[in-house]
């Protein structure tokens, strides 16, 4: 099963913790709808960008990227 990496780009002085504070965000979801999600985080590219992310079944992610808009996504690989 393919797995796919959905992400939230922040951008600016503040976009780790924005980041950090979306993540809080994808976490309550993800308990509130009892979703077997176990891959979450952030990476920090630059002082000016930052990501939260999350890590879904590609057979699972219409409906999460439906109510959660990610601003893009990505094949996920653990490499």
């Amino acid at each position: 099963m393919r797995k796919l990496k959905l992400i939230w780009d922040f951008r600016g002085p503040a976009s780790q913790k924005t980041a950090e504070h979306h993540l809080i965000h994808l976490k309550e979801y993800i308990n509130l709808n009892a979703l077997q999600i176990n891959i979450t985080g952030i990476e920090t590219y630059s002082e000016m960008h930052s990501i939260a992310f999350l890590v879904v079944d590609e057979s699972e992610m219409k409906p999460i990227r439906d109510a959660l808009k990610p601003h893009r996504g990505q094949v996920y690989s653990n490499d």
